[in-house]
């Protein structure tokens, strides 16, 4: 693969917002692959590292997936209780470890054996976040407890198990609109097997 011969300097940088995530506005001189520089405004929102996991019961061919509030959705006029896989930031855990901690807090379930599958950007264009995706084969013997969220983090988490034709039709009809389900789920139709079916 060829290298761009563009090349990107920063020469400003101030913090809109610095609460529950940072928010920063930048000035770039971008120099393009024909050598021409242009001075360009970016914002871009700092999100820490996170995981998501699917869950998949292979016996029962379910996966497991949480229903929770999500004000970005609302604000865009979309269904505010969105239908996703667990996930979380990493809070200085290694992926592996902070899945494992987010599955449990959020659908009950301890996670055996479980299985690395890549690492991506969400939205590179303007968020720094990179997300660790995760699958894990469970069945009901691995539900622990309730689930559904931290107390004092305020999560009011609805613990959903899913036959896997039901939820790729969620995907269809619109009820499931969360990128990194949509990928997972799309992921284990394609490899089932990997997951003990």
């Amino acid at each position: 693969m060829t290298q761009s011969k563009a090349k990107v300097e920063i020469v400003g940088k101030e913090i809109l917002s610095d609460g529950w995530t940072k928010l920063t506005s930048y000035m770039i001189d971008y120099t393009d692959r024909n050598g021409v520089t242009h001075r360009l405004p970016r914002e871009v929102y700092h999100r820490t590292p996170a995981a998501c996991i699917l869950l998949y019961d292979p016996k029962r061919d379910v996966v497991v997936l949480v229903k929770q509030f999500r004000l970005p959705a609302h604000v865009n006029g979309d269904p505010a209780w969105m239908i996703e896989v667990p996930a979380g930031l990493l809070d200085g855990d290694e992926p592996e470890a902070a899945i494992r901690r987010e599955a449990m807090e959020e659908t009950g379930y301890t996670v055996r054996d479980i299985r690395f599958l890549f690492r991506s950007y969400t939205a590179p264009g303007s968020i720094t976040e990179i997300v660790h995706f995760f699958a894990a084969a469970i069945d009901t013997a691995d539900r622990t407890s309730d689930g559904g969220g931290l107390e004092d983090e305020h999560e009011d988490i609805e613990v959903l198990e899913i036959p896997l034709p039901q939820a790729l039709a969620m995907i269809e009809e619109g009820e499931i609109i969360d990128l990194k389900t949509i990928m997972l789920l799309q992921w284990t139709v394609a490899n089932k097997s990997l997951l003990g079916a």
